[in-house]
């Protein structure tokens, strides 16, 4: 029986997708001014913006509480589509986002995951070009946005 469990919970280990490590830096200013910042550098970069979600409005819509948490989704089609060239699934993950936040003490940080481990479990060249690319442009769109 120990087994069976044991064998179990390795199996369902291994299915599970991988992790992908969230870069993480402080940043000064508000949430919306982080926000915009990130918003400039995008847009200037060429990249196309999607959407602004701000997770805090959300939940005081829905009566709750939320310190402020505002998603920026964006991408260039120049490098997610050589990605999802070679696994379609790649679009589950794709377009970037970067993430802006308040801790809850008033300090404000910036978040994104890494592409090549976003990628990780799927038929993707670690290699790829243009994640190194994606991985660049997020570093930067990131510093911009913290206000370095």
């Amino acid at each position: 029986m120990k087994r069976t469990i044991l064998a179990g919970l390795a199996a369902t280990a291994l299915a599970a997708p991988a992790m992908a490590e969230t870069e993480t830096m402080q940043a000064t200013g508000t949430v919306a001014e982080v926000m915009d910042r990130l918003e400039a550098a995008v847009t200037e970069a060429g990249a196309t913006v999607f959407a602004r979600v701000d997770h805090g409005a959300g939940a005081e819509q829905a009566g709750m509480t939320l310190a402020d948490s505002q998603l920026l989704i964006f991408g260039n089609p120049q490098l997610g589509t050589p990605v999802m060239q070679e696994d379609p699934l790649a679009g589950l993950y794709l377009p970037l986002k970067i993430l802006a936040y308040d801790d809850g003490s008033g300090q404000v940080f910036v978040a994104y995951e890494e592409p090549e481990e976003t990628f990780d479990d799927l038929a993707v060249d670690d290699d790829l070009e243009a994640i190194e690319k994606m991985e660049n442009a997020l570093e930067k769109f990131a510093k911009a946005a913290a206000g370095e």
